[in-house]
């Protein structure tokens, strides 16, 4: 019973959790995943994480994302982001004892949304290898995509 509660306890600050699997493992440039939520308190301070998973065939040591944050007034923030996803030896980094690796990644710390109602968050990958202008048409090895919010208390 103790684990159950402790399980419960550590996850008591999360307001929204979700992944989404990717097709074949292979996330395709053009594949711009959306999360949407709905904000009702717009005084409380937030994290903001984009959770990844990935297996072995992930074949790079970083990750180039772009997130846009839509607000329910029709203000929109872009971010371009860049993410270690393996140490200097190779090994990646992230969660798990298994060739997939959970990787909780900080997106926006101690914000407040300053409005309620429905906001979305998406993200594309963003990947080009050295000296090439086209992107990676099929990132291989990213099994799932997340978003989460949560509050600080």
């Amino acid at each position: 019973m103790a684990v159950v509660l402790l399980f419960v306890s550590c996850d008591a600050n999360r307001v929204f959790d979700e992944y989404q699997p990717i097709e074949e493992q292979q996330w395709n440039k053009h594949n711009t995943l959306r999360f949407p939520f709905e904000v009702k308190d717009s005084v409380q301070q937030h994290n903001l994480f984009i959770s990844l998973r990935n297996n072995k065939e992930y074949a790079y040591s970083n990750l180039f994302l772009i997130a846009t944050l839509r607000f329910p007034d029709g203000n929109v923030v872009v971010d371009t982001l860049e993410y270690a996803m393996a140490d200097s030896a190779g090994k990646f980094l992230g969660r798990g004892f298994t060739d997939v690796k959970d990787n909780k990644l900080f997106y926006k710390e101690n914000i407040v949304f300053p409005t309620k109602g429905r906001y979305t968050f998406e993200v594309r990958q963003a990947m080009r290898k050295n000296g090439e202008a086209n992107g990676i048409e099929a990132l291989e090895g990213v099994t799932h995509v997340g978003f989460r919010i949560e509050k600080i208390k």
